[in-house]
């Protein structure tokens, strides 16, 4: 993408970019000037949003103001599905410098592009990101995200070494491995799934070492939901300042979004390259800034894989900047609208429950939620696992009932619990957790 804004937001080794020093009404303008040029090169260069803008009878022309972003069609992920994979691109595949895909398990992945410039930028966005979270140029980043087609790994490590680090591209999985190098090299930082952190602490412990001794002063967490008692479990178990990067494929992956370790409330969203909304996820109503509903995007200067008005079924809500006053935050994520579970009429995120194993000894992290029918009635049985260091001399009968006890006040429903030893709950090979078995008979 040019355009006359376009120095706006350039990566200054070591300290705050241009676009971080930005007023809101100076990104607010860039944010016009950008959109225009987004859904008309969406438009003109790709058949699907052609299709999608002319039924819906709207033109690009039509953005007067950025409210007028509402008039336009939504995207969402079976589009994309749809146009496998590689008929959402609006640049000949020859201009291509590189194609990432989703990270999803069954069925076709999520196909997407980018070109010189965009990898430029997603580059520019990552480093922001860690800086915000305390990196500094010089210090070693231990990347455990996978690398491949998922976007983390390669994301993290072209930021890294943008913001003039060194990277260690570890990748996920060889737990045993990570731990023997994080002790070994001593990084300053390690950019990972939380989940997978917890992995590495029991890694720690059977390695017979102090997870809070070791070089680790930062550390960088997302591509899952996980709440702020997490948060405090991890900064209180290795001695770090935790923060929380947000991204996903469909947008361009790591560094959408990232939390300043200075406040530590919320994520800046990175407005000079991704324009949010929140809307009603029922009723595709675009609510104001402070109200709760599902996340949406549209890029702004993408060139390979433009994206209009996504809905990433994230829930949260828009708040105004405060380290970045220029930048709106987004409330951590803590569910997403596809993860919600209906039990006997009462909505439930993992990460409600999350909150709660947390709060009570001697839980750990690890958990899953087993859903099962018996007869008409839907049932939920709570996996946890006990802290290595509590485990023996814990009462686990007293633990089971506090939990069950604080689930029915908290959340309104009962359950079932079954409390595991250290180890007990199975650890995902990528480094995302699975939270939800559903043994449910289907249909």
């Amino acid at each position: 993408m040019s355009d006359s804004s376009s120095s706006l937001g350039r990566t200054i080794k070591g300290g705050l970019d241009s676009a971080e020093r930005a007023s809101r009404d100076q990104i607010l303008s860039l944010q016009r000037d950008r959109l225009a040029w987004s859904l008309r090169h969406a438009y003109e260069n790709v058949p699907f949003y052609r299709r999608k803008f002319d039924e819906a009878g709207v033109h690009p022309s039509d953005l007067r103001d950025l409210s007028d972003l509402a008039k336009f069609p939504f995207t969402v992920k079976t589009d994309l599905r749809d146009n496998y994979p590689f008929n959402m691109f609006a640049v000949p595949r020859e201009k291509l410098m590189r194609i990432h895909g989703s990270s999803g398990t069954t069925g076709k992945p999520i196909v997407v592009g980018y070109t010189a410039a965009d990898i430029d930028m997603w580059a520019d966005v990552v480093a922001r990101s860690i800086r915000a979270a305390g990196v500094r140029p010089g210090m070693m980043v231990h990347v455990a995200y996978g690398y491949g087609l998922f976007t983390g790994g390669l994301g993290a490590h072209y930021g890294v070494e943008r913001l003039g680090c060194t990277v260690v591209p570890m990748s996920g999985g060889m737990t045993d491995r990570q731990v023997q190098l994080i002790n070994d090299f001593r990084p300053d930082a390690i950019m990972v799934t939380p989940s997978y952190m917890l992995a590495l602490l029991d890694g720690f412990t059977k390695a017979g070492l102090d997870p809070r001794a070791s070089s680790l002063k930062f550390g960088i967490f997302g591509a899952e939901p996980w709440t702020n008692a997490m948060r405090e479990e991890i900064e209180r178990d290795f001695a770090l300042d935790a923060t929380d990067i947000y991204g996903l494929s469909e947008v361009i992956g790591p560094g959408v979004a990232q939390e300043c370790v200075e406040t530590k409330d919320g994520l800046h969203i990175w407005e000079d390259h991704f324009l949010p909304e929140v809307i009603d996820p029922e009723t595709g109503e675009v609510l104001p800034d402070g109200e709760k509903g599902e996340l949406v995007f549209t890029s702004l200067t993408k060139e390979a894989f433009p994206i209009i008005r996504y809905r990433t079924r994230d829930l949260t809500r828009l708040l105004p900047g405060t380290a970045r006053p220029g930048m709106r935050r987004m409330e951590k994520i803590t569910g997403r609208s596809d993860d919600m579970i209906i039990l006997r009429g009462v909505n439930v995120f993992p990460t409600q429950i999350e909150e709660i194993l947390l709060a009570i000894e001697p839980c750990s992290g690890h958990y899953q939620l087993e859903l099962t029918r018996e007869g008409r009635m839907d049932e939920m049985t709570v996996h946890a696992e006990v802290r290595e260091d509590a485990h023996a001399s814990a009462d686990l009968d007293v633990c089971a009932q506090r939990i069950l006890a604080r689930i029915k006040d908290t959340i309104g429903i009962t359950t079932r619990i079954e409390l595991h030893a250290p180890g007990g709950i199975e650890r995902s090979a990528t480094g995302k957790a699975k939270r939800i078995i559903d043994r449910r008979p289907k249909g």
